[in-house]
């Protein structure tokens, strides 16, 4: 049982991020109170949206780093929306639009016309950057309604409880991961990312999988737009700016392979929370915001690197059983298939 825990990869993430906040919090006790710990939580609403969107994507074996500036548009369209009297719901639809639109326009150009993902997606986040300064004129969008901006602070059962948004999250993440491993449609993410040829060969429709999959993640970029909207209370021309690394490092820690085909939404959501984590650490450890981006990008770069090199060894490994099971006769081959169905 034991065994079987540890294997599970996002184990690791929830260890790294308790052995965290018990770090911080023997450097700073203050960090371990109770209300502290929720608004780690609650503060990572927005990157637990981006991450499991972004999830969907990287499950496939591609990438996506447009999502920051969907993000930025989402809010500035919806928020606009807002600002000027217009409906909720009418807001929030227009943001989805958007977010669908840009996942389509990614899906078409990566899957169909063959296009490196993160070259197509990287001019996409200009040219969506550029659309959010010339529609918002380089000028903040302001003066939101007080009941949009007023929702992200309603919290459950007691003051310093969770907020209503990370619970609806939380409820959607849980969903969302059932779906993914119990629903043959969800279980197509993965199988795509592992082996896109032999996917292809039992019947699964991969061009329309990993359409579905930018299409996925820019509708939760778009959410998550919204979201900001309501906890910022302003958007600036820059919004999400760099958000899309820490979705991605939120995806790496959680346990998902950039190589595709290996994790889940859970790890998503636990990385989300670890990136959320280290950002409320500065503060308690005396160090500057300013260091977000350098530790985040330190992080990435290790936990890629560490995950690469552990790769590698396996493949070699795998080979050189393969070669031992064809020079030294069936014995060999059976235990190479004990030992894999163990």
């Amino acid at each position: 049982m034991l065994n079987k825990l540890i294997r599970i990869r996002e184990t690791g993430s929830l260890v790294f991020l308790i052995a965290l906040i018990l770090g911080v919090g023997i450097k700073n006790p203050s960090f371990l109170q109770p209300t502290s710990l929720l608004n780690i939580l609650n503060d990572s609403v927005v990157f637990v949206l981006l991450s499991v969107g972004i999830a969907f994507v990287i499950l496939t074996g591609e990438i996506d780093v447009s999502i920051g500036a969907v993000l930025g548009l989402s809010a500035a369209v919806g928020g606009t929306i807002l600002r000027d009297g217009g409906n909720l719901f009418v807001a929030i639809f227009a943001a989805v639009l958007i977010g669908a639109f840009v996942g389509v326009f990614n899906g078409i150009g990566v899957t169909y016309l063959g296009i490196p993902s993160l070259i197509f997606t990287l001019g996409t986040n200009g040219l969506i950057r550029g659309l959010v300064y010339v529609y918002t004129k380089g000028e903040w969008v302001e003066n939101l309604p007080a009941y949009f901006t007023n929702a992200a602070t309603q919290r459950l059962f007691f003051k310093e409880g969770i907020t209503y948004f990370y619970l609806l999250t939380i409820i959607a993440v849980c969903v969302i991961f059932y779906m993914t491993n119990n629903i043959r449609v969800g279980r197509y993410f993965k199988a795509i990312g592992d082996n896109m040829q032999g996917a292809a060969l039992v019947g699964i429709p991969t061009k329309e999988v990993k359409v579905l999959s930018y299409v996925l993640c820019g509708v939760f970029a778009a959410v998550a737009g919204m979201l900001y909207s309501s906890r910022v209370g302003f958007i600036t021309p820059i919004a999400g700016n760099g958000y899309e690394m820490k979705a991605i490092a939120a995806c790496v820690i959680g346990g998902i392979a950039l190589t595709g085909g290996q994790g889940s939404v859970l790890g998503a959501t636990i990385g989300a929370t670890i990136m959320s984590s280290i950002s409320r650490s500065l503060v308690f450890l005396g160090f500057s915001s300013d260091y977000d981006n350098t530790i985040t990008g330190i992080i990435l770069i290790v936990i890629v690197v560490v995950t690469t090199v552990t790769q590698n060894k396996e493949i070699i490994k795998n080979k050189r059983e393969v070669l031992l099971a064809r020079t030294s006769g069936g014995d060999t081959v059976s235990k190479i298939g004990e030992s894999n169905n163990e």
